[in-house]
């Protein structure tokens, strides 16, 4: 499992802008990179996010089936 958070450094600890699920005294790896603000319009700042999603191939079109749990549509044709 792998979770994105968005961190302040204080200098000595990093704060999480938000609460984790995390078990007490469990060691984890953290990748950490710079957050960069993309600057110019929404699809400019959209433009620089495509393809960082991992998500199936199937993703768009069968999208109530992974949100949701219904049948795939592919399932429902061949029904």
């Amino acid at each position: 499992m792998s979770t994105v958070v968005t961190v302040t450094f204080d200098g000595r600890a990093l704060l999480p802008e938000s609460l984790l699920d995390l078990k007490l005294n469990t060691q984890y790896v953290a990748t950490i990179e710079p957050l960069t603000l993309a600057e110019g319009n929404a699809w400019d700042v959209l433009e620089t996010m495509i393809g960082i999603v991992d998500a199936p191939e199937d993703w768009a079109a069968e999208h109530d089936h992974y949100l949701y749990g219904t049948s795939k549509r592919a399932d429902k044709k061949e029904a």
